[in-house]
Parts: structure tokens; sequence; C-alpha cells
């Protein structure tokens, strides 16, 4: 019986992953949201062919949230989380107890539940889980400012949401409610969590920063991201915190102690073990949902849908104001990204029997609420961002795909009839007549190429690190056949490569926005300006001024606040383009930009500035003379 039992468990999990790959093939040939084609699959697997998997919400908080939560925890750097993290615990915090009491209020009185159990409710649907729409903004070149307050919001109110949650439980079971003792309890167990885990997670780190062996390293991630989840269980404090501290803690402290290759191997492993938890929960959740039973129930899945739009406008319209100006139609982005997945689905599931026969209906209720996020406000959001106009360098890149394919096939069918006539296959004749008229097609495809990367510096600085990275690549491919061919040892193989995934996993050097050549076309460079910013933000900076086509050199220096590196950008600026250059460095840079005011001394000669004012900003400019590039 045992052994039956396991082969089942084996033949579900298969069965599921079998499934979501095919999904994930067809969602990338239809262009389709993969999440939201797990979704539909689960739902006609449900109707048509009657597949019921038996699911608890255990299994979904204790086996495929954790590998979520640590790997979207992992990659959000400290820094850029930093910058918003006020309005983020406002909307993880107050939002998630906001959006509880309106929606409790709304279900309470639209459908005459209970207060105490309509409360719940407002709880269990509280916490948002953006996967979809993240990796949405992924593939537009959505700003990256607006991917991490979506993720940070979301890590942090998928813990708070279920510490409310299982409060609000007790309250509802036992009748018994106390304001002192509710917030006393909030933050043992919310901030217990997070000490669990920033403990665990600077324990593990320091380990990995002994070890020099990426498989052992890669395990104690492993090991960190559910033995967070445990501990902090059976210490009656929020796993769920926990692994979010744990990875937050681990991904900005623990690669400075891994080796390259480490961090690749581990980056890679979490990205695929989160592609298998998305894939099993967003199939679940289809599965778990009965059509007929959300039809039977319209009315009320109707309210509750109504209750959660309502609150999420009043938290994100109501609460965003704090630090930093977030845009408004960025506000509109996070109000309609406001999905709800695994741990809605995960806390219906989880409501006990005693609750009777309101415990069908929240379900119910719960589930309509994830079905229509997924569904209506997940596939309606690639719309929504093109009608507020963001990420739009989609077009860009469709058009430029197309013209270096066009190239890169003239250029191969070229190159296949020079082969034939030196072969003999063809003759002189015929490859003479051809090769002019191949050779002008060239020509013109290479030029067509060329213009769209002169009208778009983003496309051109893409194309060089797409480049940078194949280079290391092929090199990291020539020593794998040196290793085979006994040619160089293994120890030698390793520190070579060591040194190529070095580079490899390094972020993007400023260098390409110092590569890209002016068109004679564009405005004369007439000015020239001086700024000093962070060295933590050059990558930022060298992007946004690479966009606008401005040339720029950084000179690395120290100094300011404990003497922390700084760095003197020497900014070629374009004729009536100082505002978009000011406004440029302004938004990329998460720390004041400082114009120098007077004669750059011993970093480089120029004549005296003359001061002009932009905005609310004084920016000093040298007059150019002349400008060459070579």
């Amino acid at each position: 019986m045992h052994t039956t039992s396991i082969i089942f468990i084996e033949e579900i999990v298969i069965s599921l992953l079998g499934i979501a790959v095919l999904v994930g093939i067809f969602s990338r040939r239809l262009r389709m949201p993969y999440t939201l084609g797990l979704v539909l699959i689960g739902l006609a697997l449900a109707i048509f062919a009657e597949v019921e998997v038996p699911i608890t919400g255990d299994l979904i908080l204790g086996v495929l949230v954790p590998p979520l939560i640590f790997e979207a925890a992992f990659h959000i750097r400290w820094d850029d989380l930093k910058r918003d993290l006020g309005v983020i615990l406002m909307l993880a915090v107050v939002g998630v107890v906001l959006a509880t009491a309106v929606v409790g209020l709304i279900i309470h009185y639209g459908l005459g539940m209970a207060l105490s159990l309509s409360l719940v409710f407002g709880a269990l649907v509280a916490a948002t889980d953006p996967v979809a729409v993240v990796a949405l903004f992924r593939s537009l070149g959505a700003p990256k400012r607006l991917q991490v307050l979506l993720e940070g919001e979301s890590l942090f109110n998928d813990g708070t949401a279920i510490v409310v949650f299982n409060l609000l439980l007790g309250i509802a079971l036992t009748g018994h409610y106390s304001v002192s003792e509710g917030l006393i309890d909030f933050v043992r167990v919310a901030g217990g969590g997070f000490l669990v885990g920033v403990l665990l997670g600077g324990l593990v780190s320091s380990v990995i920063a002994r070890v020099d062996d990426y498989l052992l390293e890669t395990a104690l991630t492993a090991v960190l991201a559910y033995g967070a989840f445990l501990v902090a269980e059976q210490l009656h404090v929020s796993g769920v915190l926990a692994v979010v501290a744990a990875g937050l803690i681990n991904g900005n402290i623990g690669p400075r102690g891994m080796s390259p290759t480490t961090r690749i191997v581990v980056v890679n492993f979490w990205e695929f073990a989160a592609f298998l938890a998305n894939s099993f929960i967003f199939l679940l959740i289809g599965l778990q949902i009965r059509p007929d039973v959300l039809i039977a129930n319209w009315y009320a899945v109707l309210w509750a849908v109504g209750a959660i739009l309502v609150a999420r406008l009043l938290s994100i319209y109501g609460l965003s104001w704090v630090g930093e100006h977030i845009p408004l139609s960025w506000k509109h982005v996070m109000y309609w990204g406001g999905l709800r997945g695994a741990v809605s689905l995960a806390l219906a599931l989880g409501l006990p029997e005693s609750l009777g026969p309101v415990r069908e209906q929240m379900q119910v209720m719960a589930f309509g609420v994830v079905l229509f996020t997924l569904l209506v406000q997940g596939g309606s959001m690639p719309w929504v961002l093109k009608w507020l106009n963001i990420g739009s360098r989609d077009e860009q890149k469709e058009e430029f795909a197309k013209r270096h394919a066009r190239a890169v096939s003239a250029r191969a069918g070229y190159d296949y009839l020079r082969r034939a006539f030196e072969q003999g296959v063809i003759s002189h004749h015929t490859w003479e007549v051809l090769r002019p008229l191949l050779e002008q097609r060239n020509q013109r495809l290479q030029k067509a190429v060329n213009d769209i990367l002169q009208q778009h510096p983003a496309l051109q600085m893409e194309e060089l690190h797409k480049a940078r990275l194949e280079s290391l690549r092929a090199q990291r491919a020539a020593l794998l056949d040196l290793l085979q061919a006994g040619v160089i040892s293994e120890e030698v193989f390793s520190e070579l490569a060591a040194e190529v995934d070095s580079a490899i996993s390094d972020q993007l050097p400023a260098w390409p926005g110092m590569l890209l050549r002016r068109s004679p076309n564009e405005p004369p460079i007439r000015h020239m300006t001086l700024a000093i910013i962070q060295e933590r933000d050059l990558e930022a900076a060298a992007e946004a001024l690479g966009r606008l086509g401005v040339p720029v050199v950084p000179i690395i220096s120290s100094g300011g606040f404990l003497s922390r590196p700084n760095v003197t950008l020497l900014i070629g600026v374009p004729e009536g383009k100082i505002e978009d250059v000011v406004h440029a460095l302004q938004n990329s840079c998460r720390r004041r930009v400082e114009f120098v005011t007077s004669k750059a001394g011993g970093i480089i000669p120029l004549p005296r500035p003359k001061p002009v004012p932009v905005g609310g900003a004084t920016v000093f400019l040298f007059d150019v003379d002349d400008y060459i590039e070579f």
C-alpha cells in the first residue's frame, strides 16, 4: 500500500510537470502568458477529463511557496529595495490591514456573513501574487523600480496576510478578542519570523564564505530556504517572513563569499526551482476550481471581486504617498496588477471544517477572486501597459530583430553560394552575375541594421552586451574542449573557467555607453558637464544616458561621506539636450547628483563653466569648440 501511494504521487508529479512543459512550449508560440496558460489547462482538465489532485493548504505553504519566495527575495538587491522600503512596508502592513477591513465590511454588509468570518475572508485574499505581471514586465522591458515595488510588496504582504489571517481565524473560532493581545501577537509572530530568517541567513552566508564547492553551497541555500520556514513554524512565528528575510540576507551577503561559478549555479538552480513551484501552483489553481460551483455562487463571487477591487484602490491610491514620488501611471499598474494566487489558495484550502457551511462559501469566493485576477486582470495587463505607454521598447526590439535576421540570412545565402562556386558546383559566369547583386543586398540590409542601432542607443548597448556575453561563453566552451582533449588539467580549467564565469556574472559595465558611435545627423556636442555620483549608481546612470545617445566617460575617484567611492562623469551634452541629461541622471541615481561648479582642477583641464538653470537645479556647462570621436 505504501509503495502504491508513492507511485501514485510520482505519477501525479511527472504528469503535472509534463503538462507544464507542453504549456510552456505552446505559450511561447502563441505569445501567451505562461501562468495564464497553466490555469486554463488546469480548468480544462478539471472540466473535461474530471482530473482530481488531492492537495492541502499545508502542502502549498510548506513545499511550493518557500522556493518562490526565496528566489524572489534572493534576486532583490537591498539598494533597490531600500529606495522604496517605506511605501512597500506601508502597502504590505497597513495595506493588508486596510484591505482586510474593507473586504470584511463589504462582505459583511453585502452578503450578511458574520463580521468575524468576513474579516477572515478579507485577510485570506489580502496577499498579492504578481508572478504573471512581473514576468510580463521583464519581457516588455518595464522599469525595474516598478518591478521592485510589486515584488517587494508581494514578498512582505504574503507573510503579514498569513499572520493576520491566523489571528482573525483564532478570534472567529474562540470568540475571544483583545486589541492589545492581537497587536502583541502580530509583532511577535511577524517580527520573530523575520528575526529567524535574518539569523539563519547570516549564519548560512558565513558558512558559504568558508566553503569552496558550488554543489555544497547550492545545497546550503536549499537547506536555508526550507530550514528557515520549518524552524520558524516550530517556534510558532511566521515561516513565510523567515524565508523572505533569509532570501534577502543570503541574496545580498551570500554572493560575496561565493565563487563566480557558484553564483551562476545558484541562480540557475533557484530559477528552475521557482519555475517548478509556479508550474505546479498555477496548474493546481485550475484543477481546484469548479466552474459550475462558481456559476452557482455567482452573486457571492461578484461581491468578493468587487470588494477586493475597492480595497486595492484604497490601498494603492491612499497609501502610496510615502517616500519617493511614484508616477500615476505606475499606480494604475500596481492597482490592476494586484493578482491573487498561491497564498490565497493555500489559506482557503486550509480553512478548518469546524467553520461549517460558510467554509465552502469562503472557498468558492476565494477561488473566484483568484480566477478573476489571473484571467481578467493578468490577461488584460499587456493592453494596460500599452495604454499607459509602459515598456514601449518592444516595437523597437521587434523591428531590430527583423532587420538583423534578414541581414544574417542574406549573408548565409551569400556564403553558401560562394562555397558552391569555390567547389565548382556553380559556374564562374553564374557567380559573377550573382555576386554583385548579393553584395549590394547585404550592404543594404546591414545599413538598415546600423540605422536602427544609431536611432535607438539602448538597443546598441543591449547588442554590445549580448556580443560580450557570447564571446565569453565561446571562451568557456574552448576551455572545456581543451580539458576534454587533455591539454589542460582540472585545476587549470577551474581557475580559468572561474575567471570567465566572473566576467559573465558581472553586471553590465559602463563601457558599452562609451562605445556608442554618434550619427552625423544627431545634434552636435556643444557643451560638456561634469557630474559626481556614487559608484553604485554608475550602471543605472550609464544606461540612462546611453538611451539618450549621450557620450559619457566615467572617472573613478573617492570622497564623500565615509570616503565612499565616487565617479565623476564627463558628459558630452548635445545641443538642446541639457534638460534630458539632468532628468536622466536624477531619475536613474538613487543618491544625490552633484554637478561640478568650478574648473575641473586635477581631473581634466577645462575653461570656466557657465551656470544654466534646469528645473530646480543649476547645472554648470563647459563650452566645447570641437568634438571628435576616436
